[in-house]
């Protein structure tokens, strides 16, 4: 691969007389950590963060004439005013690295780890600057296109880390748990499986309601995260919650007829995106053969792509312990690249720090296309006549309201034999 396929044509750059407040505005603004410096177009040096931060530090002519005052830290950080005011001809670092869009990816990298640089300049024959490549560009072109897209618990570890700012639990719980408890009260329930438990936040609701429950979970860290909530439950809670870690198809061949209802909260189902038949046909074969109950939820993606330009869910919480600090979460799907295919789920993390926002992190993960027909069809073939399906907002209660195609953010599914 050449440097041309995947550097960036659209670059920032400035000039010799800008600012360096300019220039640091533009690199915290873009999230990068230099630019290059142009006359016209022709590249004549490049400037970034570490230059910036040099200028704050004494030369050594500077530390000969005064060892002591030019050894004062805190007092270096008094310049501010005067650095912001340089210019980039000042502090910029002159002959650049470079490359041209010919050059082989690897090369590119290997002229970036041995000088050190993280981004180098793409010129052409008369120096003029047409592209930028980055370490990032070339990672995500040799390695990340590589990496098969399939599911598995990576996508479920990065976000256990946040999982429990991303969903308001109060007010979720508040909703979801009085419609649970008086459906499986009726059929008589008495021990409840939940498949993708996350953190364990639904299971333990339902035990303190009195039900014995089983959360199964394939994420090592939201594992770990509900295990330590299990830690501090009070001894009568604890003895009704159980939670066990691997592939749920295994769990389920030891635990047959154990369950009087199963759970998948959250579009469980749908993120075994690879083997979601074989999951509910274990799950079926896990619940007692006559009065048992099933309750999927499904995040309704005709009205994601039809009505929500792609977007599920945008919202923003505090850090704890932090009043100053906060995190934004958005969350958007990609439609199928081919017909019959997964969509996937995108999440991007922000960071606010109390002055400004900063991207934090992004990750996908293939989710398995199910809609009313295909879980009809799949339910009946699994030995449950009974089905009835109910529309649900996010955070908002499971069996109230009818479900409508472009207005209901979730299928709520019934399935009773």
């Amino acid at each position: 691969m050449k440097v041309t396929d995947v550097m960036s044509k659209h670059v920032e750059h400035v000039s010799s007389d800008a600012k360096v407040e300019e220039i640091a505005r533009l690199i915290f603004g873009r999230g990068i950590n230099g630019l290059p410096v142009c006359e016209g177009k022709k590249v004549i040096g490049f400037i970034t963060e570490r230059d910036i931060l040099s200028k704050f530090y004494p030369s050594v002519q500077e530390y000969v004439e005064d060892p002591f005052g030019e050894g004062d830290f805190e007092s270096m950080e008094k310049k501010v005013p005067e650095i912001l005011a340089l210019t980039a001809e000042k502090i910029m670092s002159r002959n650049p690295i470079t490359v041209t869009a010919d050059t082989p990816l690897l090369k590119a990298q290997s002229l970036m780890f041995v000088n050190k640089v993280g981004r180098l300049p793409v010129i052409d024959e008369n120096d003029n600057l047409v592209g930028m490549i980055s370490k990032g560009d070339i990672f995500r072109a040799v390695v990340g296109c590589k990496l098969q897209f399939v599911e598995d618990e990576e996508y479920h570890d990065w976000l256990s880390r946040h999982y429990d700012m991303v969903v308001a639990w109060g007010k979720r719980l508040g909703h979801e748990i009085p419609d649970l408890v008086p459906l499986f009260r009726e059929s008589k329930v008495k021990t409840v499986l939940d498949i993708g438990c996350g953190t364990g936040s639904h299971d333990i609701a339902l035990a303190k309601e009195g039900f014995e429950v089983v959360g199964l979970e394939r994420s090592s860290l939201m594992f770990d995260a509900s295990k330590a909530k299990w830690s501090i439950l009070d001894n009568l809670t604890k003895k009704k919650l159980t939670f066990l870690k691997g592939d749920y198809v295994d769990i389920l061949r030891k635990r047959k007829r154990e369950f009087g209802a199963a759970i998948f909260m959250g579009n469980a189902l749908a993120h075994n995106a690879q083997n979601y038949k074989n999951v509910i046909k274990a799950v079926a074969d896990s619940l007692s053969a006559r009065n048992s109950v099933l309750v999927l939820q499904i995040v309704n993606s005709n009205k994601i792509f039809k009505k929500n330009k792609r977007l599920e869910d945008f919202n923003i919480a505090q850090v704890k312990g932090n009043p100053g600090k906060e995190y934004a979460f958005i969350e958007f799907y990609d439609p199928p690249k081919k017909p019959g295919g997964h969509i996937a789920l995108n999440m991007g993390i922000f960071h606010f720090d109390g002055k400004r926002w900063h991207p934090k992190s992004i990750n996908s993960t293939p989710i398995a296309y199910v809609d009313r027909e295909k879980i009809k069809r799949l339910l009946h073939s699994i030995g449950f006549p009974d089905i009835s399906f109910y529309g649900g907002m996010l955070l908002g209660r499971l069996f109230k309201e009818p479900f409508d195609p472009l207005e209901s953010d979730y299928l709520n599914v019934v399935a009773k034999r």
